[in-house]
């Protein structure tokens, strides 16, 4: 029951925005609006991924370390949804207009290595495959450190003139990795620090 309403909470923004998207209320230029809101779901579950071991060490709580695995492939999802858009609504499959983008707009490159960095991450999320990897499944899943800050770079750079939102996600992402580092001198209270 737990892992349906979290499944629930977790998919209601897609949910949310595919209704809009049916009954056109997503404004005046809906495939931005899509492009933003998938984007910032998918930086939103990755910050939450990421301060589930915080909030774990911190509150002692279980439940965060045991959802962190689905608010990641919840990210990934979010990613996939962002980079789907934009591929198919935003440049409809137009090789030529997708080629200048990687060549003219580094905001886009650092979006595509956001992403192409979680494909694995997601694809290695399953119970199976923890036990197959052993301690390299600890070691491949910290790629969500390049990930997050690769997606947050491609925000900032995207954004031209109010950077209040990339740039909070900037200071939270770097709140996060300063815990981390924190915690990691002292492994005899905190234990050791992986992702």
């Amino acid at each position: 029951m737990k892992t349906f309403l979290w499944l629930a909470l977790c998919s209601a923004p897609g949910l949310d925005l595919a209704y809009k998207a049916k009954t056109g209320h997503l404004g005046a230029n809906p495939v931005s609006t899509l492009l933003h809101e998938c984007g910032s779901w998918a930086l939103n579950f990755l910050m939450i991924t990421l301060a589930a071991r915080p909030l774990t060490r911190l509150t002692g709580w279980a439940w965060p370390m045991r959802r962190r695995r689905m608010l990641g492939l919840f990210a990934a999802f979010y990613a996939t949804a962002h980079f789907t858009v934009y591929l198919v609504l935003d440049r409809e499959l137009a090789l030529g207009e997708i080629s200048k983008d990687l060549t003219k707009r580094p905001y886009i490159v650092m979006g595509f290595l956001a992403w192409l960095l979680m494909v694995p991450l997601a694809v290695t999320s399953t119970d199976g495959m923890v036990r197959r990897l052993g301690r390299r499944w600890g070691k491949l899943h910290r790629l969500v450190y390049a990930s997050a800050l690769a997606g947050i770079i491609h925000f900032l750079w995207l954004v031209k003139s109010d950077r209040t939102e990339p740039l909070t996600y900037l200071a939270g992402f770097a709140a996060l990795m300063g815990w981390r580092l924190w915690a990691a001198r002292r492994p005899l209270v905190y234990g050791s620090v992986t992702n």
